[in-house]
């Protein structure tokens, strides 16, 4: 029996984080036929107009329980939050639903709705410090990408909903359909670190490729010596037949996918921290910084500190 995703949307909702995660779900559906059967809800039902001016159509919100209910954020939450006959609504379908969910500032609906005390939850970034005023006894997690305990997941912005969908799909009906889901999107299966936007391991991990564990494992030992004897040692390989047939199957050599894993590492937290970059190298395995600056210009086009600023200089401008 397909599993009932409800998405609750109102006017000036965000439409990236409704559409995002219907993807998702459609697209496990191709993977696993008839998994989910997914709905937009609203108040009034009929096209409801997001903050571009494009319009979805929505169902009336429903009597009977969901299975998973997602709120859609957008920089009117406060429609949804404010409304005595949704949230009364949304209470109700909270008790009786499997899972409850948020996109971005739809979590402030979560939180209006009480679901969310003596928890963590996240949220866009751009709103963290308003969360925090409003609702003190929520722990706001700013950094993360999206937040799960027990039936409540909570997600910051917009393309973060595809994460949460992907998790959800992955808890549902296991990671290969989620994986597999990932690759169809070409997204992130599970984004590194709190913002990057990078991910070696889709490019070179192919799809039930006998090298999946291995780039996995050497993504989890970045910070180690980590020399072809040694991969083909943890693959149980000769040197000589693992870097032929790893090179054959993902197109990288053993030494170029290493290099590859290590500065989506060390991008995600140049992006995301001050911590000095020749520390951050040193902890995802570059020893000379001279040498993570040249894989950076090769893999990204500049260098380190290039991104840093320019990381910097979007949350400046970011409303």
């Amino acid at each position: 029996m397909p599993r009932s995703i409800g998405v609750l949307i109102y006017p000036g909702f965000e439409i990236l984080d409704a559409a995002g995660p219907i993807s998702a779900f459609g697209n496990a559906n191709v993977f696993a036929p008839g998994a989910y059967w997914i709905s937009l809800l609203a108040l009034k039902p009929g096209p409801v107009a997001s903050d571009s001016g494009a319009a979805l159509h929505a169902v009336a919100l429903p009597k009977a329980p969901l299975d998973t209910l997602i709120v859609s954020g957008g920089m009117d939450w406060r429609v949804p939050a404010h409304c005595i006959q949704t949230m009364a609504w949304f209470k109700r379908a909270a008790r009786r639903t499997r899972r409850v969910a948020s996109v971005c500032t739809g979590t402030f609906v979560l939180a209006e709705a009480g679901l969310l005390d003596g928890h963590r939850a996240t949220t866009h970034w751009g709103y963290c410090a308003e969360f925090a005023r409003r609702y003190p006894q929520v722990r706001v997690e700013p950094n993360r990408i999206f937040t799960h305990r027990g039936k409540i997941w909570t997600s910051a912005g917009v393309t973060a909903g595809i994460d949460l969908a992907l998790a959800l799909i992955g808890e549902d009906l296991g990671e290969d359909i989620a994986r597999r889901t990932a690759q169809e999107l070409v997204v992130y299966h599970r984004r590194p670190g709190g913002q990057s936007q990078f991910s070696a391991l889709i490019e070179v991990d192919r799809q039930d490729g006998r090298f999946s564990k291995l780039l996995h494992w050497m993504r989890s030992h970045l910070s180690e010596p980590l020399m072809v004897e040694r991969l083909a040692d943890e693959a149980a390989m000769s040197p000589r037949h693992f870097s032929r047939a790893f090179t054959a199957e993902t197109g990288l050599t053993p030494a170029k996918a290493l290099e590859r894993l290590r500065v989506e590492a060390a991008r995600a937290q140049v992006e995301s921290s001050s911590d000095p970059i020749d520390h951050i190298g040193e902890a995802v395995g570059f020893k000379d910084s001279e040498r993570m600056r040249r894989a950076f210009i090769r893999a990204f086009g500049q260098p380190p500190q290039a991104l840093r600023r320019a990381a910097r200089e979007t949350s400046a401008t970011r409303p």
